[in-house]
């Protein structure tokens, strides 16, 4: 599998998730630039990470969202690529309209950095499909705006359509519906709030979200 991590101003996770994929895959993961206007053709995975792009200014996500690369991204995705987007990441694909909804900040009003238990929803992704539907895993969140919410129509369809991956077993940010992960109909994009790349080896003490990252490997073959 060939995949590419986009680094954007603040990213700050980029390293992390191109090592956990690294590992996945016994390759080398090719980083990918913010300003860039085209991207490799044989990728079969882009991640867009973790972090604070362009520092957060004016809504999380939001200038990321509009960047020369976000039109191949978008483009690719279109064409069934699979495209990843975790923490900061998922705000990016909510911003840009590959994926439904907003993350608005915690019902907390503070950042909130800790491990937290998930439900597997969907076992049945490219994504999650080395999981059992229904499972718990433990991955951390580290976001002050990772409240997901949409209008009732669209949770509906959403929940109705098996695009809900993953959902908080004790919600940190007050996500509606509990939910800590979305994918598009298609099932190519992935949005998730919680870091799997931050427990992708032992040396991190849980190697829970090294499985998304095997699933993906076996999905592409």
């Amino acid at each position: 599998m060939r995949a590419g991590v986009v680094v954007f101003p603040g990213s700050n996770c980029d390293r992390d998730a191109a090592k956990a994929l690294d590992r996945a895959t016994g390759g080398k993961t090719s980083m990918l630039w913010h300003a860039d206007t085209d991207v490799p053709n044989d990728l079969d995975l882009i991640v867009l990470p973790g972090g604070f792009s362009y520092g957060d200014y004016l809504r999380t996500g939001a200038m990321a969202a509009h960047s020369p690369i976000m039109r191949e991204v978008v483009a690719r995705a279109g064409k069934g690529v699979r495209v990843i987007g975790i923490c900061n990441g998922f705000q990016i694909l909510c911003e840009s309209g590959l994926l439904p909804g907003v993350l608005l900040r915690n019902e907390s009003l503070r950042f909130v950095c800790r491990p937290v238990g998930l439900k597997v929803e969907n076992d049945q992704t490219d994504f999650t499909h080395t999981y059992e539907k229904g499972q718990t895993v433990i991955i951390p969140v580290a976001h002050g705006e990772g409240n997901y919410f949409a209008e009732p129509e669209t949770i509906k369809k959403i929940e109705d359509n098996g695009q809900v991956v993953f959902r908080y077993i004790d919600n940190p940010n007050g996500s509606i519906n509990d939910i800590a992960g979305i994918m598009n109909e298609k099932g190519n994009v992935l949005g998730m709030m919680p870091h799997p790349e931050r427990v992708a080896e032992p040396l991190h003490g849980c190697t829970d979200g090294a499985t998304l990252f095997d699933s993906l490997v076996k999905a592409v073959g």
